[in-house]
């Protein structure tokens, strides 16, 4: 029989380890969490998501959802999961991230072809080996990566959006609507007045926030916060502007208050993380804030005077790899072949497209793999992560990636469709 160690038990981990595992393959799944944990994680489980419990739209006309039909056809172990944990969204998947959590630490553990092992690795030898450690690899374990590909590896800062206690809100105050009223309406709004969002602003510019912990800034001797664009800090986007949050992620267009019939000076939506509803996340909200300002200043969102925090927002350090660099084509290090990257530290951004990472690892030991078509998203993502850039940075499923339809379209909706038609038949054709 087969063997290889997949070190991470993260997304793009367990989907590897299931894809071999299910082809015959002996594998030792090693996760250094509840013994060392992160400074973002919660607990030791298998699979946990940290930053939101949204895996993004499900409709096959965004680049998210696309994505998601590519990795059914060349079928996926994890979104089948997902799906079954899934909470009311709109027309996202949004899941339990306890229960997918929880789920998939159970699948794995009691499948015969796997033995999960709770332990640190701190060297890489000459095993076949997948590195799936996501952007919370270990201190250890990535110093052994700098020995091998060199002074290539880069960085940013991630953060966590807070959750809230739903019977502490005030609905009141707080409306139901999904934007545009396309779906259910299964995300919770706070509407702003003018005042009221200037007041926020102002907070938010005079808060106190956490700097990068003492080990973050000894590791990195020229560590800078830098931070990638979808994951950008509340606080950090009121500094850039008065108005910045308001047409961004406080966008109020299509969130009219059904109470007064009128559209809000701005608006923050709170989704929910559990199909019990008991709790919801601040969409958007990511934040470095330290927690007693998070008090302060989250409670003046309108329905949010009196929260009760679950969680409160964090930072934490986000690190991937320069892949076009140190990077064969099969994803492999130039440098040791033997050891393959895998999911968000091979520079792919996102829940999914961190699936797909361990999807795509697997095909390619298990088939050899050696290409997907360009008109995937699944293909062109592949084809980032090995294209010589001159600034590489994380990547995640956009419509962007794609070549140009045969014929131009203007519709965009139409567009939107016919990249996708294209897509499934050209995986269907491979």
């Amino acid at each position: 029989m087969k063997k290889i160690k997949i070190i991470g038990g993260g997304l793009a981990g367990c989907e590897a380890a299931l894809q071999l595992a299910e082809n015959g393959w002996k594998v030792k799944l090693f996760e250094m969490r509840p013994a060392v944990q992160t400074e973002a994680h919660q607990s030791g489980n298998l699979a946990e998501l940290v930053c939101s419990n949204s895996l993004k739209s499900k409709l096959q006309t965004t680049a998210s959802g696309l994505l998601k039909e590519e990795l059914k056809f060349l079928g996926c172990k994890l979104l089948p999961i997902a799906e079954k944990c899934s909470v009311p969204a709109g027309n996202a998947l949004a899941i339990d991230r306890e229960k997918f959590a929880q789920k998939v630490t159970k699948i794995c553990q009691s499948h015969p072809n796997i033995e999960v092992i709770r332990e640190e690795i701190s060297k890489l030898d000459d095993e076949l080996t997948i590195v799936a450690t996501g952007p919370l690899t270990s201190a250890k374990l990535t110093h052994e990566l700098i020995q091998i590909i060199g002074n290539k590896h880069l960085y940013f800062f991630d953060a966590i959006a807070p959750i809230v206690a739903t019977d502490s809100l005030d609905f009141s105050k707080i409306y139901r609507k999904t934007r545009y009223d396309k779906g259910d309406a299964d995300y919770l709004n706070c509407p702003f007045s003018e005042e009221e969002y200037y007041d926020f602003v102002d907070a938010l510019n005079s808060a106190e926030k956490h700097t990068a912990k003492e080990f973050e800034t000894h590791f990195f001797a020229d560590i800078k916060f830098q931070f990638y664009a979808n994951c950008t800090p509340i606080e950090e986007l009121a500094r850039r502007g008065k108005d910045t949050l308001r047409f961004g992620v406080m966008r109020p267009v299509g969130l009219e208050d059904p109470k007064t019939d009128k559209r809000p000076f701005a608006v923050i939506q709170l989704r929910t993380e559990k199909n019990d509803k008991t709790s919801h996340n601040l969409v958007g909200c990511q934040t470095m804030l330290k927690y007693g300002e998070q008090k302060r200043i989250l409670r003046k969102i309108p329905g949010l005077e009196n929260a009760e925090f679950l969680r409160f927002g964090s930072i934490h350090r986000n690190t991937y790899l320069n892949g076009p660099q140190i990077l064969n084509e099969n994803l492999s290090l130039k440098n040791k072949p033997n050891i393959f990257i895998a999911g968000q530290l091979a520079g792919v951004e996102g829940y999914v497209e961190s699936i797909f990472g361990g999807l795509l690892i697997s095909k390619i030991i298990i088939e050899n793999f050696q290409k997907l078509p360009q008109t995937t998203i699944a293909g062109q993502l592949w084809r980032h992560l090995v294209t010589a850039q001159k600034n590489f940075q994380p990547m995640n499923a956009n419509f962007g990636l794609l070549p140009p339809l045969a014929e131009r379209e203007r519709d965009k909706k139409i567009k939107k469709q016919k990249y996708a038609i294209r897509a499934i038949k050209d995986l269907t054709e491979m």
